[in-house]
């Protein structure tokens, strides 16, 4: 329902305490995503790819001033995660976001929201079957076996396990989360043994020397540092998973606190302290973005086995990103079709209570992203990443631009605030969009990759233009019965 729409009612209703509308996308789910789901919930959406595989590349390319990237980004992020979590407090919604941005920004400010948020969600998808392809081809037993027969039987797995029920995704959530954890902190104390013993790595003694005798913390420079920052924000996306999880758990208001706040300790041991150990064990030149930084230094070492043990954490990471989008966009899409901007079809749930209709919509574009792994193995990777990050940043930008007007409501006695809140309001929403901004206005000193994602951006403004004069009508239909409704 628009903005304006609600403060009518509200006229009409003559009430002097605001009304809250009610998400018509929040009816049905069940509440079975437990405290300990949605806590790793959180924990999957701050660790994956982006850390296990993607570390390394940027290693090599910014040395180890990446731990101050990861540090930066990870303040912002949490700012992020923080504004949301405010606003899932003052109204739990399986439509997240979408559902904040359609009370306060209006429908336009919805549409947007959910359709840039399936944008990231539908490329990352492609992304993560294509990573899956490509980790299952570091067995021999599966070399022969085509990149897109691999893709597709991996989208056909996590597709089944989101159908079945939302118990069942938060099993496999929090299992691959474990997973992660235990695979982190098993390396962690590995680095740290030997590091407190100067265990030879890679013909070299670990430690300070490491980075000062070859080229300091900034071997390359500020400007590498400064290019990753958009690929170091991607390795961040999914943190707004919390948002959504909470429309299907019992006690948000005592769940969504708690892991809102673990993810800022949670970046900074897992990220900061990996990446600051990496940069302490081998010179940034020795990794690559060809294999994860972790199976490098076990490598040097002897230890057996570590790149089949770290070739499937990371599968498990691919995994748990696709399982995770499929989830969010069922649910964000749901949202949005009982207001009239998706697809009807998108709005159905099946006897589980899962919004089959638009996991099937997504995974309608993952198969594409099979025909791509078909015509551009060597492609499809980077060409999605890259389409993704627009949807990331978008998104974050949406949420802070939302949590901007709540403030302003609430502080007019239009809303309530609860107490759980995003600290030095507004400035630090308005420092965080500029930074998210900035983080995209980067890319365009990518000539190869960045400078051609930054110019999709025009043909993904017309398409949504496009797509919203399509639509219009329905969505005012739709309005219009809602605002009847709450009139009585």
């Amino acid at each position: 329902m628009s903005k304006d729409a609600v403060h009518s009612a509200q006229a009409a209703a003559r009430t002097d305490v605001a009304r809250v509308p009610a998400d018509a996308g929040d009816a049905g789910y069940s509440k079975d995503l437990k405290p300990r789901h949605v806590n790793m919930i959180a924990i999957g959406g701050a660790i994956g790819t982006g850390l296990f595989l993607g570390a390394g590349g940027r290693l090599h390319t910014a040395g180890p001033a990446l731990a101050l990237a990861y540090l930066v980004c990870g303040v912002f992020a949490f700012f992020v995660v923080r504004a949301l979590g405010e606003l899932v407090l003052y109204r739990p919604s399986s439509g997240s976001f979408v559902s904040y941005a359609r009370e306060f920004l209006g429908e336009k400010g919805a549409y947007v929201a959910g359709w840039m948020y399936f944008l990231n969600w539908s490329t990352t998808g492609i992304a993560d079957i294509t990573a899956i392809a490509l980790y299952t081809h570091y067995w021999s037993l599966f070399t022969d076996i085509p990149q897109w027969t691999l893709a597709l039987v991996a989208l056909a797995v996590v597709l089944a396990v989101n159908l079945i029920s939302v118990k069942i995704f938060g099993e496999m959530e929090f299992w691959f989360a474990i997973i992660k954890v235990a695979t982190l902190v098993g390396f962690m104390l590995i680095g740290i043994f030997l590091l407190a013993t100067r265990h030879e790595v890679g013909g070299g003694t670990p430690g300070p020397s490491v980075i000062t005798d070859n080229g300091g913390v900034l071997p390359h420079g500020v400007m590498p540092v400064v290019l990753v920052m958009q690929g170091v924000i991607f390795a961040y996306a999914a943190l707004e998973l919390v948002g959504v999880a909470a429309g299907e758990t019992a006690e948000p208001e005592k769940v969504v606190p708690r892991a809102v706040n673990s993810i800022m300790w949670r970046v900074g041991l897992f990220y900061v302290g990996s990446v600051v150990l990496l940069a302490l064990l081998l010179p940034g030149s020795v990794y690559s973005a060809d294999e994860s930084p972790f199976v490098t230094v076990l490598s040097k070492i002897g230890i057996p086995a570590a790149g089949d043990v770290m070739n499937l954490v990371v599968l498990t990471a691919a995994m748990s990103s696709l399982n995770s989008g499929l989830y969010s966009t069922g649910r964000i899409l749901r949202s949005m079709a009982t207001a009239g901007s998706a697809p009807k079809f998108t709005a159905r749930m099946n006897r589980s209570q899962v919004p089959y209709g638009g996991i099937l919509l997504t995974c309608a574009v993952c198969v594409l992203g099979v025909g791509l792994n078909y015509l551009m193995p060597s492609q499809a990777f980077e060409i999605v990443l890259n389409v993704a990050s627009l949807g990331v940043i978008s998104t974050w930008v949406i949420i802070m631009i939302c949590h901007l007007v709540f403030v302003r409501r609430a502080r007019a006695g239009l809303v309530p605030r609860p107490s759980f809140r995003l600290p030095f309001s507004p400035a630090t929403e308005i420092t965080t969009i500029a930074f998210l901004l900035a983080c995209l206005g980067m890319m365009w000193n990518d000539p190869e990759v960045g400078r051609r994602t930054l110019l999709l951006i025009p043909v993904i403004a017309a398409l949504l233009v496009g797509g919203w004069f399509g639509i219009r009508r329905r969505v005012e239909r739709t309005t219009d019965r809602e605002l009847t409704d709450l009139t009585g």
